[in-house]
């Protein structure tokens, strides 16, 4: 099969498109024909190298992935030849007190497609049977590969671990990011009052109301701390939905009323920041990380997207052949929503994006 490979850190050119066997499957594992592949900041980090991690090299980037059943190991039921299906991006030994829990995440040997194993920049993937679960009805491939690991990560960010109430304040950075679209609707689907989103873009910052915000911050024109203690009277918001983190993550504190929480999934403007303990204690306030989520997560929040409550969000697509591109693309922080790989005969394209290039929180 064909294949995008990282075999050594670098730039674009070190995605390099070979031929690899097609993958075997084992007893209780299936193998699936990708039909889409969507991008994430994740793909960069892998082909550029992060310090102080190790890619298990070589390996084919990729973790939201929708395809099309092609063989099922004889332990696998209820998956049969044929299906159409999206794959949980996170895979754990499923035995553990953690994975028996439904804390899959917390699982030692949690790993996420195209990070620790190969993912779908491929024409073919194999993972185990309990990661593959049916396409949403109504949903394109393309559709379908952007809702995996953003929806999951804003789910268990906003629910299981944010525990976002109705009517409760929320502040979410960074409008053109996939796991912010995911954010905005799924604090809307949970009747949030105010729903206060960031972007150095107007353009971004309409799109995210069109999905749900009711407040919009251009941090290039207003401080966004100031501006949403405006908005909600004074009082600050209760929740902090952050991936940014550097000095973002630093002024949120400022944002943030009594007793609120901080949540936060990466830091792509910085990992190591200050801040002033006296603000946590006083004000009684929790910083609460959180990676991805379980696959209980994910079927729970796959059941809203037959019924159109919430939606995937495609910026633009590239066809296989031009993987190198979509990651420059990505790179760019251009988009507003997702950047997907076209797969085989896949051929709905949604809406090109064409927004400026936006600085680091984008």
């Amino acid at each position: 099969m064909l294949a995008y490979r990282v075999s050594h850190h670098g730039g674009p050119e070190a995605l390099e498109l070979c031929e690899v066997p097609t993958p075997a499957i084992r007893a209780d594992e299936v193998r699936v024909r990708v039909r889409a592949c969507a991008l994430n900041r994740l793909d960069l980090w892998v082909r550029e190298g992060v310090s102080g991690f190790t890619f298990p090299l070589p390996l084919i980037p990729g973790s939201e992935v929708a395809g099309v059943v092609d063989d099922v190991g004889e332990l696998v039921s209820d998956i049969s030849e044929g299906d159409s299906v999206l794959l949980g991006p996170g895979v754990s030994c499923g035995y553990c007190s953690h994975c028996s829990f439904g804390d899959d995440q917390l699982c030692a040997n949690y790993g996420i497609l195209g990070e620790q194993r190969d993912g779908g920049y491929a024409e073919y993937i194999v993972v185990p049977g309990r990661n593959v679960l049916p396409l949403p009805a109504g949903l394109s491939f393309v559709e379908a590969a952007a809702i995996p690991l953003v929806f999951l990560t804003a789910w268990h960010m906003l629910v299981g671990r944010a525990r976002l109430a109705p009517h409760e304040d929320i502040l979410l950075h960074a409008a053109g990011s996939g796991v912010t679209t995911a954010g905005i609707q799924i604090a809307r689907l949970l009747n949030a009052r105010h729903i206060i989103v960031t972007a150095g873009s107007d353009e971004k910052l309409q799109r995210a109301k069109e999905l749900g915000a009711t407040d919009i911050i251009n941090y290039h024109d207003e401080d966004f701390a100031h501006r949403s203690r405006e908005i909600t009277g004074g009082k600050g918001v209760e929740v902090v939905f952050d991936h940014v983190g550097g000095e973002i993550f630093e002024r949120s504190f400022k944002a943030v009323t009594r007793g609120g929480r901080i949540v936060i999934c990466g830091a792509t403007a910085g990992h190591e920041v200050e801040v002033n303990l006296r603000q946590v204690f006083f004000k009684s306030l929790s910083v609460l990380g959180s990676t991805m989520g379980s696959l209980g997560e994910l079927k729970s929040v796959l059941r809203f997207f037959p019924s159109g409550d919430l939606k995937p969000v495609v910026d633009r697509t590239f066809p296989f052949t031009e993987a190198q591109a979509a990651q420059q693309y990505l790179a760019t922080r251009r988009q507003f929503g997702k950047v997907v790989l076209v797969v085989g005969d896949e051929v709905e394209t949604p809406g090109q994006g064409s927004s400026e290039p936006e600085e680091a929180q984008e």
